[in-house]
């Protein structure tokens, strides 16, 4: 597997958002996820940041990779054989990583909310700081794109794990 196309449905208020994950396999699952309302939601703002930073194996290349989370359920599609049993492998070998993921993309989160960051954080993260400031611009201007979206109304995400490569 190689990506995922992430559709977010936009929804009022601050009920949980509604989010149509389809793997490159042709597997789909619906997700339920923090956020909601004008707020940008969590698992948006982690496709954007691995997407922008070029993270491969943060939550969505995991996802994409065969890993599925509690809060997926299996919509259609044939899973592969052992598929349980992979995503559970997937997510024990890359535990470390997938945390790693959640700092980066906690870490951007701040900058683009111009919230007071440690000296030391910026370098643990393995990021250069022009690479986060760049990831940081482009989560304020999705922040603005998101706001504008009525409720009902959807941002489809393509990730992809290849460097580089957006299609």
């Amino acid at each position: 597997m190689e990506g995922v196309r992430i559709t977010f449905e936009r929804m009022a208020d601050r009920r949980p958002v509604e989010t149509l994950v389809e793997r490159d396999d042709g597997v789909v699952f619906s997700m339920r996820g923090a956020g909601g309302g004008a707020a940008l939601p969590h698992d948006l703002v982690h496709a954007l940041v691995e997407r922008s930073l070029l993270v491969p194996d943060g939550i969505w290349g995991c996802i994409a990779d065969g890993v599925v989370w509690r809060s997926m359920r299996h919509v259609s599609g044939r899973q592969p054989p052992h598929a349980a049993e992979r995503s559970e492998r997937l997510k024990r070998e890359r535990a470390a990583r997938i945390q790693a993921a959640e700092g980066v993309a906690d870490l951007v989160g701040r900058l683009a909310r111009k919230e007071p960051v440690l000296a030391g954080e910026v370098p643990a993260s393995g990021k250069s700081a022009e690479a986060l400031a760049v990831a940081a611009e482009e989560l304020v201007a999705a922040g603005r794109r998101w706001a504008d979206l009525e409720p009902g109304m959807t941002w489809a995400v393509e990730w992809d794990h290849r460097p580089g490569r957006r299609r």
